[in-house]
């Protein structure tokens, strides 16, 4: 993996600028020193996928966490989706569901999600 695409997963990952609702490619860019159309080509090279998707499964992966967390069981669907950075409910179910294959209540009451 090249540096700009370790930076790019720096960046987004673990700086958690996915919970960021407003972090946009062109910010990512900016951030790193370059354009959006190089991070855009890097992340469709080196991930097979697109910036929105890429940020997206780091969104997915931290609701799911919160999801299965009996400490955070309080919180709604809604409150998970907006902690973990996306800034509306259905763009929240359709990323979850093309991730997962279920919806987020699906998952959380679901045994076999148990990790």
């Amino acid at each position: 993996m090249g540096t700009l695409a370790k930076n790019i997963c720096q960046e987004i990952s673990v700086n958690q600028k996915y919970k960021d609702k407003t972090y946009s490619a062109k910010q990512l860019a900016k951030d790193l020193g370059t354009n959006t159309r190089y991070i855009s080509t890097v992340i469709n090279r080196q991930f097979n996928t697109n910036y929105t998707s890429f940020v997206n499964k780091f969104r997915i992966q931290e609701a799911m966490k919160l999801l299965k967390d009996k400490r955070k069981a309080h919180l709604t669907i809604e409150d998970v989706s907006d902690a973990v950075g996306f800034s509306t409910r259905q763009s929240f179910y359709t990323s979850f569901k093309r991730f997962t294959g279920m919806t987020p209540r699906e998952y959380r009451i679901s045994p076999e999600s148990d990790r």
